[in-house]
């Protein structure tokens, strides 16, 4: 059951577009956003490799701690203001509407994401972008650190009402795809269309595609089979998400490490690359 979605943000252009999907999501499940400033500390924003005398270092740690607050009270007006824009309020009301929590952490990004992510039932993060080295110790943290689903939001996408109406469920009988269908449930479950994503190399004892449809059978969830062929299962599954109408598509995360993917080039790795739509995954 989704209950707590969690949005770590910090000033990176991505808040619009990773506090929307989690509207979407809170809506369709009645649950809690739980939105996280990750708060540089002030001696993180002090020049580094300038010799300092006494005077200048607390004159310059007090501009940097003042600089710091601006940056939170603004980033706070923007977050207030989003929120009301995708339907989400600061208390109950009577009409049931969700709840948004703001808070403050400081420290880096992932050490916020494995502290307040391990008591979330999703985190969402924005894609990562590798060419800037954004976002990969996050996911690294949310996925391996707090243990939880994540859902990635490519680009300034917003999501509509079609958003997770119909999902893809990438299989291939991994550890990874097992955990990634029992995370995502609910989500599959709220679904109009499920469509499971199959095809290349299917790990050996693993489940097979037939008997994952037998499995949503006994949960109420119909779902039907497109098998697509090519040796790059991380093209095929992003071209056929695309081609059937996909708006989720829900993967294994990292059947190898996390680092080794970084130097190889694992599946994981090419469809965060190169995904143009919401892709919710777990390890």
């Amino acid at each position: 059951m989704i209950k707590s979605i969690l949005v770590p943000v910090r000033g990176d252009g991505m808040v619009a577009t990773v506090l929307a999907h989690a509207a979407e999501l809170a809506k369709q499940h009645q649950a809690q956003v739980n939105v996280v400033h990750c708060r540089a500390q002030a001696k993180d924003l002090m020049p580094q490799g300038i010799p300092l005398n006494d005077f200048a270092r607390k004159v310059m740690m007090e501009q940097a701690i003042e600089l710091a607050n601006r940056q939170e009270d603004h980033l706070r007006g923007i977050l207030r203001r989003l929120a009301r824009e995708f339907g989400l309020q600061d208390e109950a009301d009577a009409d049931g509407s969700v709840i948004c929590t703001f808070a403050e952490e400081q420290g880096r990004m992932a050490d916020v994401v494995k502290h307040t992510g391990r008591l979330s039932d999703l985190i969402v993060l924005p894609k990562p972008q590798r060419e800037r080295n954004l976002g990969q110790s996050s996911l690294k943290a949310a996925l391996y650190g707090a243990g939880r689903p994540v859902l990635i939001c490519p680009g300034q996408l917003q999501p509509d009402e079609t958003f997770a109406q119909h999902v893809a469920v990438g299989w291939n009988g991994s550890l990874p795809a097992a955990r990634a269908v029992a995370s995502s449930l609910d989500i599959v479950g709220a679904a109009k269309q499920v469509s499971i994503l199959t095809g290349g190399k299917v790990q050996s004892h693993g489940p097979s595609v037939d008997e994952l449809v037998a499995y949503y059978a006994m949960r109420g969830i119909t779902a039907e089979i497109v098998r697509f062929d090519g040796k790059d299962a991380a093209t095929e599954l992003l071209k056929s998400s695309k081609s059937i109408g996909a708006s989720l598509l829900v993967i294994g995360a990292y059947s190898h490490s996390h680092e080794t993917e970084m130097l190889f080039g694992g599946n994981t790795e090419r469809i965060i690359d190169k995904t143009e739509m919401p892709i919710l995954m777990a390890h």
